[in-house]
């Protein structure tokens, strides 16, 4: 009973893993296309299409569509910061593999995760008003850090669930014995 349990949380742990990583790699791959992107979400939100007088969204939009189609066009070197962006999504994507292969002896990735991902409120609030970036952009920047913490928070609980089972002798709420870490 105890190894179908522990089976089915290491299961759900590593569903949970890859629905993270799935959304690290997918926003690292965004910040790659600009002008493309930016195109797009201007036609999606227009006020033509939608049919209502402008929002400070479709405001924003397209403010942001002059921005990266004039620095795309006149200076388009800018972009390879948000390539490197992307290479960071990445890089820290591949950092997960390690909890995906063994959840208790890595549970250290899915804290640094937490951290990271809680770091995002207060980077948003510092750097959005220095970068002129309106408050409700900031709110969504920030969602993103809220669900991924509350992911990572909920694996983090299953590991220690996890290490509970697979070792006993493991102190509720202090992660993996030091024999289980070596």
């Amino acid at each position: 009973m105890e190894a179908d349990s522990a089976k089915s949380l290491e299961r759900r742990i590593r569903v949970l893993l890859w629905l993270f990583v799935l959304g690290l790699v997918l926003a690292g791959a965004t910040a790659i296309p600009l002008v493309g992107e930016i195109n797009w979400l201007a036609r999606v939100f227009s006020a033509d299409r939608l049919g209502s007088s402008p929002s400070w969204l479709q405001v924003w939009l397209a403010r942001v569509q002059a921005g990266v189609v004039s620095s795309d066009t006149n200076y388009p070197f800018l972009s390879y910061g948000t390539d490197w962006l992307a290479f960071g999504h990445f890089v820290i994507a591949i950092a997960f593999w390690g909890p995906l292969k063994d959840p208790v002896k890595n549970i250290w990735v899915v804290e640094f995760g937490m951290i990271a991902s809680a770091l995002v409120i207060p980077f948003a609030f510092i750097m959005g008003p220095q970068r002129d970036i309106p408050f409700g952009w900031s709110l969504m920047d920030c969602s993103f850090g809220v669900a991924g913490f509350l992911a990572l928070a909920i694996c983090r609980s299953w590991i220690l669930k996890l290490a509970l089972l697979l070792d006993p002798t493991t102190q509720s709420g202090q992660g993996p014995s030091k024999s289980r870490r070596s």
